[in-house]
C-alpha cells in the first residue's frame, strides 16, 4: 500500500517540484496550532504555475470550530488570488501527519471542500510522519461518485 516516495511518480510534477511538495508538507505541520489533540497536520498545495502554498490545522476549544490544514491551505489560496481563474489550476495537494507509521488521508469534508476547486484527476500525495513513505491517490479515487459544482442546475 505505503510506497518509498522516491518511487512515486506525479503526473506533470517534476522529481524537484515533488521533493519541494513533501519537504513543505512536512514542513507546514510547525504551523499547526493543535493544542488539544496534539495531532499536527501540514500540507502543501502545487499550483499549475510553480506556486508552493501551505497551511496548517488550526483547533479551537469548541471543536466544532477547528480547520483541517487541507482547507486552511486551500481557504489561503483561493482569498490571495487577484485571478479568480487561476482558483482551479492545481497540479498537487499533499499531506503529512507526524505518524511515522501511516500516511494520513483527509477526512471526509476536506476531500468535499478539495471537490469544491479540483479536478477529479488531482493527485492527493500522503505522507508518514518522516516523509519516507506516501500514497498517492487522485481525488475520484478519495471521493468516488462525488457531487460538485458541475453537478448544480445553473
Amino acid at each position: 500500500m505505503y510506497r518509498e516516495n522516491k518511487n512515486v511518480v506525479v503526473p506533470g510534477v517534476t522529481p524537484e517540484q515533488f521533493k519541494e511538495l513533501r519537504e513543505k508538507a512536512l514542513e507546514a505541520r510547525n504551523l499547526s496550532y493543535s493544542p488539544y489533540s496534539n495531532f499536527r497536520v501540514g500540507c502543501c498545495l502545487l499550483t499549475e504555475d510553480g506556486t508552493f502554498v501551505n497551511g496548517a490545522n488550526v483547533e479551537n476549544a469548541s471543536y466544532g470550530g477547528a480547520i483541517c490544514a487541507e482547507r486552511t491551505t486551500i481557504v489561503k489560496l483561493i482569498t490571495s488570488l487577484n485571478n479568480p481563474s487561476k482558483r482551479r489550476q492545481w497540479r498537487c495537494l499533499a499531506i503529512s501527519g507526524d505518524s511515522m507509521d501511516t500516511c494520513i488521508t483527509p477526512c471526509g469534508i476536506c476531500r468535499q471542500f478539495i471537490r469544491e476547486f479540483a479536478p477529479l484527476s488531482l493527485p492527493i500525495v500522503m505522507f508518514n510522519g518522516d516523509g519516507t513513505k506516501c500514497l498517492m491517490k487522485t481525488l475520484e479515487e478519495l471521493l468516488p461518485l462525488s457531487f460538485g459544482p458541475d453537478d448544480l442546475i445553473h
